[in-house]
């Protein structure tokens, strides 16, 4: 396990249309960590993501990528440490899966260049991880919800970065599909040492992946810790401003969330 740091957030905020989204964040995620981000809707947990990867910027204090300051890199080299799948909202592009996947790879290609042999190698290698491999030739726009969802988990595979991060990565998908990107996000993080950084609405999921779990409430950092102090009766309250019922899991004893009797 490295413990290198690979990000660094210090004091940082956001502003949006004069709008205080991010305030103050004060955060440091290693090589090679599981980190779920929670907190209610609206709390700024996209933004920071859009922050990351330079979509949205701060209004105050930095973030510091692989020891180099956010705002000095290009874009094409930014994209070579970090990938974004952004959240499902159902819109579609007119490429094949293949094309689609060859298309992550503008980062290492020159601008007249055509794939070279490692591209094709790095796009066969995201299709195999993800289990994509007899969809190369489909259309995007053909695939079910949970299809694409690891289609664009494997783009992020093939674009080759220390990072990865992802917005709501199992909503609106079937139990079926979302054991199986929970399951390839972790092998993803296990096996290929891929830093996962996972915005979630689902508590569970978070306790269940194991890694450390932070929490933003009206762009604040409210909770920096591991599943067994997460699942604490008044720190979700803290967070979330509502009862919970929680139980352990058969299997591994951790801590769960499950629905409240209703009155």
């Amino acid at each position: 396990m490295h413990h290198q740091t690979i990000i660094e957030i210090d004091h940082f905020s956001c502003t949006l249309n004069r709008k205080e989204i991010l305030k103050d964040i004060f955060l440091t995620i290693r090589e090679g960590e599981y980190l779920s981000i929670v907190g209610p809707n609206g709390s700024g947990k996209t933004t920071l993501l859009k922050c990351l990867v330079r979509i949205l910027r701060g209004s105050g204090g930095r973030i510091t990528i692989a020891g180099k300051e956010i705002e000095s890199f290009r874009q094409r080299d930014l994209a070579c440490l970090i990938s974004y799948v952004p959240q499902a909202d159902g819109r579609s592009s007119p490429f094949t899966v293949d094309e689609f996947l060859m298309m992550a790879r503008y980062p290492y290609l020159s601008p007249f260049s055509s794939a070279r042999k490692s591209d094709e190698k790095a796009v066969q290698a995201a299709l195999d991880t993800t289990g994509t491999s007899h969809l190369a030739n489909r259309l995007l726009a053909t695939l079910s919800g949970g299809e694409r969802q690891k289609v664009f988990i494997a783009a992020a595979l093939a674009q080759d970065t220390k990072v990865m991060l992802l917005d709501e990565p199992t909503t609106f998908l079937d139990p079926k599909h979302d054991t199986d990107v929970r399951a390839l996000l972790s092998r993803i993080n296990r096996i290929h040492g891929v830093t996962i950084v996972s915005v979630t609405h689902d508590i569970n999921a978070a306790a269940l992946a194991g890694g450390r779990i932070v929490a933003l409430k009206k762009g604040a950092l409210v909770f920096n810790g591991g599943p067994g102090e997460f699942m604490e009766q008044g720190v979700l309250r803290t967070i979330y401003g509502t009862e919970f019922c929680i139980v352990n899991h058969p299997a591994t004893g951790g801590r769960l969330v499950v629905p409240g009797v209703l009155q």
